[in-house]
């Protein structure tokens, strides 16, 4: 599936990944390719994508690739969408 991981000041990813979980409002979820197409708010927490990212230096301080091989970033809020196996995280 492909995501676009947007903040306030720039877009820090957009690409092919496997899977995503996100701290949601009502307890933490994962998005799998073909998921049904959901709007979903997320609260303070730890965003953590499978797959293989291609990042800059710069989004590399952002987000990091943990010793389990899967990254991850904090978010303080956040809104994500999936339609048609597009993921759009915007993320504060």
């Amino acid at each position: 599936m492909y995501i676009d991981i947007v903040s306030p000041e720039a877009t820090l990813f957009s690409g092919e990944i496997d899977s995503i979980t996100v701290p949601g409002t009502s307890g933490s979820f994962q998005l799998l390719n073909q998921h049904a197409p959901i709007v979903s708010t997320l609260v303070e927490g730890k965003v953590k994508i499978q797959g293989q990212l291609q990042l800059s230096e710069e989004v590399k301080k952002l987000i990091t690739q943990e010793s389990d091989g899967h990254y991850y970033f904090s978010i303080s809020s956040g809104v994500i969408e999936m339609r048609n196996n597009k993921v759009i995280l915007l993320a504060e």
